[in-house]
């Protein structure tokens, strides 16, 4: 594919797991490849395996995003490279952990990188995209940000942020050039489970799904420009149907006067 017109996709996370098959995958669609994660070792490793199997440009960048100052460093290459024309937010930490059972500072680091670090990346990159009339966004979210009972409420609360800042950044651009993407992985093969204390041995293999096949999956659906995006949802008009209840609600969630089941004597 013509590299020049694709340009260069920066993705956090990238040193396994979602993120380094991303990472994979739009460097043989043509994009040179941005990786950002914290493990320096195995971005080189997977820099020369990408570079050896594609001969795309690929840059790395060891990064804690949970550390402002490294977070600022992204953030500032996000504005001055102008080669960039994708940014794939997948970095993110979860938990199955119960409130009563978890540490509130580790809650906290958790919304640090699922939302705020999304949130400032986001902003860093959407005013290049804008001005240049081009550019596009995949945030990687959940299907606990529709289903926040199935696991800690702190992660799917963080999961349903970023589903809600993408569907408004995708009306807030409409026209401007800038696609926006929200996936929605179930289940997925990654170390994800085992950094939450959950070996993903535990659950029932019905549920599981290759983080290969979800990959692929997503970009299936942000080639056909897709907003939301629930790789492993079959009935595809559950959420279609989801969707358009929320609109039809939309107009009706504000009024002068309290639904008449509140007023006295009803």
């Amino acid at each position: 594919m013509d590299q020049a017109h694709k340009g260069t996709a920066l993705i956090t996370g990238a040193s396994s797991g979602i993120g380094a098959i991303y990472a994979e995958r739009l460097a043989r669609r043509g994009y040179d490849v941005i990786l950002v994660a914290r493990n320096r070792d195995r971005l080189l490793a997977l820099a020369e395996r990408i570079t050896n199997e594609t001969r795309q440009s690929v840059e790395i960048v060891d990064a804690d995003l949970g550390d402002r100052a490294a977070l600022a460093a992204v953030e500032a290459k996000l504005k001055q490279d102008a080669s960039i024309t994708l940014l794939v937010n997948n970095a993110g930490v979860g938990t199955h952990t119960p409130l009563l059972d978890s540490n509130v500072d580790a809650m906290t680091q958790l919304i640090d990188l699922n939302v705020t670090a999304l949130t400032r990346l986001t902003y860093a990159a959407i005013p290049g995209f804008v001005a240049r009339g081009k550019g596009a966004v995949i945030n990687i979210s959940s299907v606990v940000a529709i289903s926040p009972e199935t696991l800690n409420g702190v992660y799917g609360g963080s999961k349903a942020f970023v589903l809600a800042f993408s569907q408004s950044l995708h009306h807030e651009l409409a026209g401007k050039g800038v696609q926006v993407q929200a996936v929605l992985p179930g289940a997925t093969a990654t170390d994800f489970w085992q950094t939450g204390g959950l070996p993903i041995e535990h659950l029932p293999e019905s549920i599981v799904m290759s983080a290969s096949d979800m990959v692929d999956a997503a970009l299936t659906g942000f080639d056909r420009g897709e907003l939301v995006t629930i790789p492993s949802l079959h009935a595809g008009e559950e959420w279609e149907a989801f969707e358009a209840a929320r609109q039809t609600m939309a107009p009706h969630l504000s009024s002068n006067v309290p639904a008449s089941r509140y007023t006295t004597g009803q």
